[in-house]
């Protein structure tokens, strides 16, 4: 089950995933290439453990592999479809 502090830590790991990758995106041109893809492997390795296995992190981690296309906030966008059913769920029960 996905708990608030989980989904809290899987938006600041994407947010900050994204952040880094667009903010060096100038500075290192092609090289971003040897920046980006460790990054990538860590950050789809830690959302997987904050949120457990979710289809949309697959084609995330495949997008973010394409040059010059990994400047989208990818990572934010699966963290977004991710947890907005949990949160959705959560709102519901408290209204109960």
């Amino acid at each position: 089950m996905l708990t608030p502090s989980r989904a809290r830590a899987a938006w600041i790991v994407a947010l900050l995933a994204d952040g880094i990758q667009i903010g060096l995106a100038p500075f290192t041109g092609a090289l971003s290439t040897w920046v980006d893809k460790p990054l990538d492997v860590v950050v789809m390795i830690a959302l997987w453990r904050l949120l457990g296995w979710h289809w949309v992190l697959l084609p995330s981690f495949l997008v973010e592999l394409v040059p010059y296309v990994e400047v989208a906030p990818t990572w934010t966008l699966a963290v977004w479809l991710a947890t907005r059913r949990s949160r959705d769920k959560a709102i519901e029960t408290t209204k109960s």
